[in-house]
């Protein structure tokens, strides 16, 4: 009998389907994304359990700004593709503008934002943005 290097990780990417949603790109549309999101991680979770509490958390953080993004950054609709690895999440945004992100200077005074991409660069494990024809499509790579 092989042992599976991967462990029980391995159980999540065939026992829980990837889910896409498709949304219209209006700002309750965040809200939508991050419940797809966590309804995602609790099915995942029924199989195999985060490597840590803040995992669960760091994921739904990202879509949350990945979603919030695009309905500020890229008008029109967008597409939230979630799917388990082996040791994680694959998180894919598809937005209609082809402008690839960027960090913008954080100012807390004014409450502008500037922060997410920061956060999207420091919790992922890898971050890439792959621009198409009809606009561009962020991966990022999240550990479970």
């Amino acid at each position: 009998m092989a042992i599976d290097p991967r462990g029980d990780d391995s159980r999540a990417s065939t026992a829980v389907p990837g889910r896409t949603v498709r949304f219209a790109g209006e700002p309750h549309d965040v809200t939508g994304a991050r419940l797809a999101a966590e309804e995602f991680l609790d099915a995942l979770a029924e199989v195999t359990p985060p490597s840590a509490p803040e995992c669960w958390h760091d994921i739904v953080l990202i879509v949350t700004e990945l979603a919030s993004n695009a309905v500020r950054f890229a008008p029109g609709p967008f597409e939230l593709a979630l799917r388990p690895t082996f040791d994680g999440v694959h998180v894919t945004l598809h937005d209609t503008s082809a402008v690839p992100p960027a960090p913008r200077p954080f100012r807390p005074d004014s409450g502008g934002g500037g922060i997410g991409w920061y956060l999207i660069e420091a919790l992922c494990t890898q971050v890439s943005v792959v621009p198409d024809g009809a606009g561009k499509e962020v991966h990022v790579f999240l550990p479970w």
